[in-house]
């Protein structure tokens, strides 16, 4: 009988499972969004939120304990430097997660988990610059410059 045995084991045993949890909670840490499966990121968020409401009381013994976790420095330093601060007056729900299409490999459910009110990346923008304008004339009219002269030195 199976009471009470409702833990997802993404077909993985124990340690594997430990393994991607800490990786997938990293790599969100670090970077602030990671795109994965649907199941992963639902499996994932409870633990990157407790994750940061430790990370709030900003003690030593918390300190600890996440870098018992994640063994990570970096990942520890940027959740009790950085998103701690910023989610000191956040009751709750640190991340969301976003369903994006289907992987073309296998045809999985896709989504995206992030850090809610997270800085916007900046955006390039797809008009030309005028960096580019000024090159893409330059360098079309000293071509043909350069052809008319070469051609009329020829003759």
């Amino acid at each position: 009988m199976r009471h009470r045995s409702k833990k997802k084991t993404l077909d993985r045993p124990t340690s594997q499972r430990r393994l991607l949890r800490r990786n997938l909670a990293v790599s969100l840490i670090v970077s602030e969004h990671i795109q994965t499966t649907v199941a992963k990121a639902k499996w994932l968020r409870p633990f990157v939120e407790r994750l940061i409401t430790l990370s709030r009381k900003q003690t030593l013994a918390a300190r600890r304990h996440a870098l018992d976790l994640l063994t990570d420095r970096t990942a520890v330093n940027k959740l009790i430097h950085e998103l701690a601060p910023r989610y000191a007056k956040r009751p709750g729900g640190y991340t969301r997660i976003v369903k994006t299409g289907p992987r073309s490999g296998d045809g999985a459910r896709m989504a995206v988990i992030e850090f809610v009110d997270r800085p916007a990346a900046p955006t390039l923008k797809k008009g030309k610059g005028k960096d580019k304008e000024e090159k893409s004339k330059e360098g079309t009219g000293d071509k043909k410059e350069h052809k008319g002269k070469e051609h009329a030195e020829k003759k």
